[in-house]
């Protein structure tokens, strides 16, 4: 039975928002290893992966804000300290020193992250009833698996 946000249980809101800011901050960490490769990157492959990893960065921002605004719309904080969203992250920076073919890596490697946290969401929002952050976390895992692939798509076999 789907629950509107408002008839969520309280122990539903809370593992969910806890969920969806996990959730936030793995697409804020990977949304700049995006825009700090699409700033670094050198090579034969500069022009294509320069416009990818922006194409990357400019998904991710809108994704992390509709993230963020489902856990206003069930009840819960969306967290916004970036020290805070590094922390929760079981994606980790890096400095932006590093060949094109790491870069692509890098960022697919995170991509599985965040994919793989937001298949972990749809599964406590269904638990709870929640199918539109069920909804939303199917749709940006399906983005995030997508930009994987396509990386994934540039690595040697």
């Amino acid at each position: 039975m789907s629950h509107p946000a408002e008839n969520l249980a309280p122990e539903g809101k809370e593992a969910i928002a806890t969920v969806i800011n996990q959730a936030v901050a793995e697409t804020v960490v990977t949304t700049m290893l995006a825009q700090n490769f699409h700033w670094n990157v050198t090579g034969m492959a500069f022009g294509p992966l320069h416009a990818l990893f922006q194409e990357i960065y400019e998904d991710h921002f809108e994704g992390q804000d509709d993230l963020a605004e489902r856990c206003k719309a069930i009840g819960g904080h969306a967290e916004g300290r970036l020290a805070k969203m590094v922390s929760l992250s079981k994606v980790s920076e890096h400095d932006g020193h590093a060949d094109a073919e790491t870069m692509v890596k890098t960022l697919s490697d995170a991509q599985k992250t965040v994919s793989s946290t937001l298949a972990g969401l749809a599964d406590i929002a269904e638990k709870f009833g929640d199918l539109k952050t069920q909804d939303l976390a199917i749709e940006r895992g399906r983005a995030h698996e997508k930009f994987a692939w396509i990386l994934d798509a540039h690595l040697p076999k």
